[in-house]
């Protein structure tokens, strides 16, 4: 009996669904609050789920949920294979999997494999001594004759990547905070229990994973020293600016060829289910296009990757669009993207993007549309949808301990992550209780219940948005061709099939115009936008968009 059977579900074993997939992202913290604890939990992600299906999102891509201590709210496991107390249990996310797959909505579950917490029990035995069954776990080195760590390795978190651990007497190493030690997957067994992880949650129904770190799993295990970046070459998409982690080319402490190997053994356990799709999340600046390509060619590894181009600080413009899709497609031939502007890490993109911006729901709009129409799958982060700013908080409010590490140079990730808001109410319609993050009092005007049914609303501008993608299989799944434009104007033509779709965007605050592709054109209507052609031209307002098929 396979998996859509037992649980009942209405979707189809179709195993290329992830293709052209759109995914809506879920901070489960921030979501929905049942139980009046002020933070979010899975019975609050099963009831709001119909506003997913009525969104027209394909999957959804939930946040860690896993037992944790919480330091880096679920990016630091304890127990792998149950549910934290805070977000319910085993029987919630059972159920969960379950209305998911009634509304046609697929479930992705975000793996943590390279690292756990200083509490997941695998630690606590191999801190215990240096001769326990799982002193080889975790990655392990003596320090240097003078005391100090092994090497120059750089936590994304800040100082050194190693810690001292005075029953040892040796460093072990953590790419992040001290508290999420490295597992060390040179070691067979240690791959063996992340596939029997994996192999868990299959048979519990999910539909698929996001890997959190993908590039991060192995380790030189020579520990040599990461060259210096040259200062041109230093780009904070991976690490804010004021973090030194940009200062090195991290050659050795992750992107190691011996990752392909593994992702093999991880892709041969999903094969064994029907319809089971991974998305890798690549964190490199310098190579994460070259990475993600890798990572997804031979069709024995990961579906997808996504790299953080989009997600990075640097200005959207027509040529940057154009730079990273057209690099992808020469890096990674074979290879297939899921692009984001958004999602649980970065300062959102209408804020990152938009600053001084008048036009906020039509810059939001035009976004939207862009990220939509890009060669790839796509995923949405929540919130997005009603074009939700930054929010800024006070240092007192900040739970992230990121933020407070850089504070105030870098403000963290908690103004990405505070609750959604489904009612123009204080409390967001999220909790009946203080939430564990403030709701900024912007966002309410935005919330679901007031924007909803309003034609001219960004969250109607997605779903009409998501409606006209499916209806145009050359959006989700076709080729992409640039045609020469001039900025602000961005153009090109999606391929799959018989239907040739032109696509053309004003990426500006001005009206701008374009001359008519050759040949017979057919405006599509369906995507709200208006435009007007006259004398063979197309003539776009501020933040507007064309759409024609052609023949």
């Amino acid at each position: 009996m396979n998996k859509t059977e037992k649980t009942g579900a209405i979707l189809t074993a179709d195993r290329d669904w992830w293709r052209g997939a759109v995914i809506y992202q879920i901070y489960p913290r921030s979501f929905q609050d049942t139980n009046g604890d002020g933070i979010g939990d899975l019975k609050g992600i099963t009831a709001r789920l119909p506003h997913v299906a009525a969104l027209g999102a394909d999957a959804i891509w939930i946040s860690p949920f896993f037992t944790s201590p919480m330091r880096d709210f679920g990016y630091d496991v304890s127990n792998y294979t149950d549910v934290d107390p805070i977000f319910g249990t085993l029987r919630d996310f059972d159920a969960l999997i379950a209305e998911a797959h009634r509304l046609g909505l697929r479930v992705m579950i975000d793996l943590v494999l390279s690292h756990t917490s200083d509490q997941h029990p695998w630690f606590v035995e191999s801190r215990s001594s240096r001769s326990n069954a799982k002193a080889d776990w975790y990655v392990w080195a003596d320090s240097k004759p003078d005391g100090t760590p092994p090497n120059n390795w750089l936590s994304i978190f800040g100082g050194s990547a190693w810690a001292w651990d005075p029953t040892r007497l040796q460093y072990y190493l953590h790419n992040f905070l001290t508290s999420q030690p490295d597992l060390n997957l040179h070691n067979p067994e240690v791959q063996d229990a992340l596939l029997a992880v994996e192999r868990f949650w299959l048979e519990r129904g999910v539909d698929g994973f996001r890997l959190d770190t993908i590039n991060f799993y192995f380790h030189d295990r020579e520990l040599r020293d990461n060259p210096a970046l040259a200062p041109e070459r230093r780009n904070a998409s991976t690490a804010p600016a004021v973090n030194p982690y940009n200062y090195q080319e991290h050659i050795y402490d992750k992107n190691r060829p011996e990752n392909l190997d593994f992702l093999k053994r991880f892709r041969a356990v999903m094969d064994e289910f029907p319809a089971i799709a991974a998305v890798g999340e690549v964190g490199d600046s310098q190579r994460g296009l070259e990475i993600a390509g890798e990572y997804t060619s031979g069709g024995d590894k990961v579906q997808m990757c996504y790299a953080f181009e989009f997600l990075a600080p640097d200005p959207l413009t027509p040529e940057r669009v154009a730079e990273v899709i057209s690099d992808f497609k020469k890096v990674a031939p074979e290879g297939w993207a899921c692009w984001a502007f958004a999602n649980h890490d970065v300062v959102r993109h209408v804020s990152r993007w938009g600053s001084g911006v008048a036009d906020h729901a039509g810059h939001a709009k035009l976004l939207a549309s862009l990220l939509m129409s890009l060669r790839g799958s796509v995923c949405i982060y929540q919130g997005e949808e009603l074009a939700l700013p930054e929010a800024e908080l006070a240092y007192e409010d900040l739970q992230d301990p990121y933020g407070i590490q850089f504070w105030p140079d870098f403000k963290g990730r908690d103004g990405c992550r505070t609750p959604m808001v489904w009612e123009s109410l204080p409390d967001g319609g999220f909790s009946s209780a203080k939430p564990w993050l403030p709701i900024p009092a912007d966002h309410l005007p935005q919330a679901v219940a007031i924007q909803e049914g309003d034609p001219a609303s960004v969250l109607e501008h997605y779903r009409r948005f998501l409606h006209f993608r499916k209806a145009h299989p050359s959006l989700a799944k076709g080729d992409i061709e640039f045609v020469e434009t001039r900025s602000p104007l961005l153009g090109f033509i999606r391929i799959h099939g018989n239907e040739r779709l032109f696509c053309l965007f004003n990426m500006g605050e001005e009206p701008a115009s374009a001359d008519l592709p050759d040949g017979a054109v057919e405006p599509l209507d369906g995507h709200g936008f208006i435009s007007d052609i006259k004398d063979s031209k197309i003539n776009l307002p501020a933040w507007g968009a064309f759409f024609a098929r052609l023949a």
